[in-house]
């Protein structure tokens, strides 16, 4: 789910009914239905249908049908609809953060370099890099606000307002600042028009990152 997804997803459970209906599905041992939650809740039926569809519309719930007395064939009737905890996670932060990202550059990196007996700072510098490259997005812009750094221009530089590492940066910069540079030199070298280069730039409260012109641009 992208982040606006998420914000919805999260809002979608301000309302006191809806909250209630979605703790109940997920502290159920099995898939409920709309009879399970309005008789547990002691509301009508047709409001119960309502919120846990909205709830699986915004992707917390997951729907499933199933014959609930385990009859087939001929006079079974219809499966049931029952709903249960999406296996969707949502993770809303502000500033934005990337922890999942770093986690898993951090994870393949430390894979890498068991398998090939190499750094594992290479190898997260490897990995780092060949995400930036790929992350999707047309100005660079767009691909580092995309990831949380909140770019603006500062004279003919671009700062980062935002460091969506920064609990990991602050406890292991060097590490992390150094994997950053690396992410973001991957972005620009899959844009090679914007004419950008990266460089370390420890800022308090803004990453430690910096793009400036590139020299032969």
């Amino acid at each position: 789910m992208d982040r606006q997804a998420n914000l919805q997803a999260v809002a979608a459970l301000d309302e006191p009914t809806r909250r209630r209906l979605y703790e109940y599905v997920v502290a159920a041992a099995e898939p409920v239905s709309r009879d399970d939650a309005a008789a547990a809740l002691a509301i009508p039926r047709n409001t119960a249908a309502f919120h846990l569809d909205k709830l699986a519309a915004e992707g917390l719930l997951a729907v499933v049908h199933a014959r609930r007395t385990g009859r087939t064939g001929p006079g079974a009737g219809r499966p049931a609809k029952l709903y249960r905890r999406s296996d969707a996670e949502i993770e809303i932060s502000l500033p934005e953060r990337q922890y999942a990202v770093a986690g898993h550059l951090l994870a393949g990196a430390i894979e890498d370099a068991d398998s090939s007996g190499g750094s594992a700072r290479q190898a997260l510098a490897r990995r780092a890099r060949a995400y930036g490259e790929a992350l999707p997005g047309q100005s660079v812009d767009e691909v580092l606000a995309s990831q949380g750094f909140e770019p603006h221009p500062e004279g003919d530089t671009i700062a980062l307002s935002n460091c969506p590492f920064r609990a990991l940066a602050k406890e292991y910069p060097a590490l992390v600042c150094t994997m950053t540079l690396h992410l973001v030199e991957g972005a620009l070298a899959a844009r090679p028009a914007a004419g950008l280069q990266a460089e370390l730039h420890p800022t308090p409260d803004h990453c430690c990152v910096r793009l400036l012109p590139h020299p032969a641009a």
